[in-house]
């Protein structure tokens, strides 16, 4: 696509040069749609779509340079965060927000084995390495995001590997609709007193499933 992942003056459109942070001053720009037109095309993709389906390779634990500059630029404030329900005057996150009701569905690869980012693997649970992407973007802006659909030992792939994964790949996408999308607790459900996990829920853990509904 050749698109630009650096988040810079031009996301603020016409009111680069007014007064303001940058943050009221991208805000004004989502809500006055002169945000670069690269930015809005993006937007307008994640409005329509059902699913959404983000495929990278696991970068130094975590997502591409590319990737993460994609969702600096076009999760803009008034869009992805900083976006105030007038009904109520809060602000919708974690559960809620303008993506609410989409689906995300990730295709990670990486070079270790899958038990090498398992539970106990030495590289971190793979669950855990991504929540901040799966929780802290996804479904911050309101998406439900489906269970990881991991490929280890990706450096290794031969054909006979290469068909077998996308035969699993499109049985999983065939059956995505079967499927039930993990569900963290919401900002507001009542899970939380002062941004915290209420003590009888998930009593004795700290790790970062205990934010998943059914924990």
């Amino acid at each position: 696509m050749g698109f630009q992942p650096v988040l810079a003056e031009p996301d603020l459109g016409q009111h680069v040069t007014e007064d303001g942070t940058f943050l009221q001053r991208w805000s004004q720009a989502t809500a006055s749609h002169s945000l670069p037109a690269d930015v809005r095309d993006e937007q307008r993709k994640l409005r329509e779509a059902e699913l959404i389906v983000f495929q990278f390779p696991l970068w130094w634990y975590s997502v591409p340079a590319m990737l993460k500059g994609w969702i600096d630029r076009v999760f803009s404030a008034g869009f992805g965060f900083d976006v105030i329900d007038p009904a109520t005057g809060y602000t919708r996150k974690y559960g809620d927000g303008l993506l609410l009701g989409k689906r995300a569905l990730i295709v990670v690869s990486f070079g270790e084995t899958e038990a090498g980012v398992g539970p106990r693997g030495r590289s971190g649970d793979l669950d855990s390495l991504l929540f901040s992407f799966t929780h802290g973007t996804l479904f911050y802006t309101g998406m439900e995001v489906y269970p990881l659909h991991a490929i280890g030992r990706a450096d290794d792939l031969d054909e006979d590997r290469v068909a077998e994964e996308l035969s699993r790949f499109s049985d999983r996408l065939l059956s995505l609709g079967d499927e039930t999308p993990d569900y963290y607790c919401p900002a507001r459900g009542g899970d939380y007193i002062a941004q915290v996990l209420r003590a009888e829920i998930a009593q004795g853990r700290n790790d970062l499933a205990i934010h998943r509904q059914e924990s």
